[in-house]
């Protein structure tokens, strides 16, 4: 069953519950106050009774003509019986007991008392007279009353089965109306595929959990377009990277068999395939090293880095591996308060990236020194990292942060095109800036910035 049927049913089922049970009181007082009613005609009628019969002797014919005509209208199957101390039937013709000796004495004890017949409602009044003591009894059937109770009996059947009719209508058209946004969201799930994972859907205003659960949605396929799109980059540029040296270590192995060399031939041969075997062995480091951070990349756990520790530990890396007064870390500014120099980022990727930054640095400039720059108040961290080497010419800036891109002039040096490509994903992943700021032959300066949200 859809989820609008089902919240139907429960919303008119709830509400249909509430309505019986409300229209339950009301019969019930409503049947009280009638027969409370009726009972009180039934006492005014053995009053009336006792007037008229035991008091008789007392007026005149024409006053008792008048009290019978006037107050003495019979009720619906009525009956009255009055009995003397004795317990027999007075006054009537139709001298019939009617009433047994235990309700007449009952209701001398009482007084007054009240009770129902089956069908019937009987009313006993005790009345002391000159002529001795007596006990009324009157009965009849409210037959007007038990017309009112049916018919308001059958009034409140058709309200109700009218009323859960009615609520689930209306309460399907809310349902309808309040998951609209779910069948939108359904509609254009629907549309998404493996071909088109761009595409994203609606998230709303993002005040309710619809628009929360379309912003996890699309947290979702950021994830798995990045995984498709890594996937078919890494097979592209990996075939292509691996099978270059592979061709050439093998031509180069076909030509040396194809007739005896000399020894210095030889050794020449070695020194190129050597050569072409480094550069296998680094495209393979690069492209597993690429994978890793692809891996991470999308399931990475965030947790609080302190950005100046890390900086530290960066020049205690370098000092070693390089050399001392190699690597300066200039601190411009910091915030007084030190939980502002930490950003959520996962500290091994953001190591990786740094590294990759600082190892070009080092490599484009021959081992020249490298300067860090620090800087962090309440509203960004900026780090930027500056060398002294052979710089990026203007035009190719944009592209070196594509996989295995490398620019014209870096021919002669050693590598793959994959770590600023790298570095740009881990930065782009902690919701950081990446900036170049180069002229061919002056150097490069690498700006990484984050916002403080």
């Amino acid at each position: 069953m859809k989820i609008k049927n089902r919240l139907s049913l429960y919303f008119a089922s709830i509400t249909a519950v509430i309505l019986f049970i409300a229209l339950i009181i009301i019969f019930i007082t409503f049947n009280s106050l009638v027969r409370s009613d009726f009972y009180s005609r039934l006492t005014d009628r053995a009053k009336v009774a006792s007037q008229l019969y035991l008091k008789a002797d007392e007026i005149s014919s024409d006053s008792l003509g008048n009290v019978r005509k006037r107050f003495l209208r019979q009720l619906p199957n009525e009956i009255i019986r009055i009995y003397n101390d004795g317990n027999e039937a007075l006054f009537i013709k139709d001298k019939q007991q009617y009433w047994s000796s235990k309700i007449i004495g009952l209701v001398r004890k009482k007084k007054e008392l009240a009770f129902p017949e089956g069908d019937r409602q009987t009313v006993g009044v005790y009345y002391n007279d000159n002529q001795g003591n007596f006990v009324i009894l009157v009965s009849a059937i409210d037959i007007q009353g038990n017309k009112r109770l049916s018919d308001l009996i059958e009034i409140m059947i058709i309200l109700l089965v009218s009323a859960i009719a009615a609520l689930f209508i209306i309460s399907r058209w809310f349902a309808k109306k309040a998951l609209k946004p779910i069948d939108d969201l359904v509609k254009q799930i629907q549309m998404i595929r493996a071909s088109n994972l761009s595409l994203r859907v609606s998230e709303g205003d993002g005040k309710d959990e619809i628009s929360t659960l379309a912003q996890n949605f699309n947290s979702l396929l950021i994830h798995l377009e990045n995984a498709f799109e890594l996937q078919q980059s890494f097979v592209t540029n990996a075939s292509h990277e691996l099978r270059t040296p592979v061709t050439s270590i093998i031509g180069e192995i076909e030509v040396a068999l194809h007739k005896l060399r000399t020894p210095d031939e030889y050794h020449q041969l070695l020194l190129s395939v050597l050569t072409d075997a480094e550069r296998l062995k680094e495209t393979i480091t690069g492209l597993l090293e690429l994978a890793q951070v692809d891996m991470n990349y999308t399931q990475a756990i965030l947790s609080p880095v302190a950005i100046d520790e890390l900086i530290w530990e960066l020049s205690e890396y370098w000092t070693k591996r390089i050399g001392k007064n190699r690597f300066y870390v200039n601190i411009l500014q910091l915030p007084e308060d030190p939980e502002q120099l930490q950003i959520a980022a996962n500290k091994s990727l953001l190591t990786i990236a740094l590294n990759n930054i600082i190892g070009n640095a080092y490599k484009f400039s021959n081992n020249a020194p490298v300067r860090c720059d620090l800087y962090a108040d309440e509203e960004k961290i900026k780090i930027k990292i500056i060398d002294q080497g052979i710089g990026i010419p203007i035009k190719e800036q944009e592209k070196v942060f594509n996989s295995f891109y490398r620019g014209a002039n870096v021919k002669e040096h050693p590598g793959n095109g994959i770590g600023l490509y790298v570095t740009g994903k881990i930065i782009d992943l902690f919701n950081g800036t990446i900036n170049i700021e180069s002229t061919s032959e002056q150097g490069t300066a690498i700006v990484v910035e984050f916002l403080r949200k």
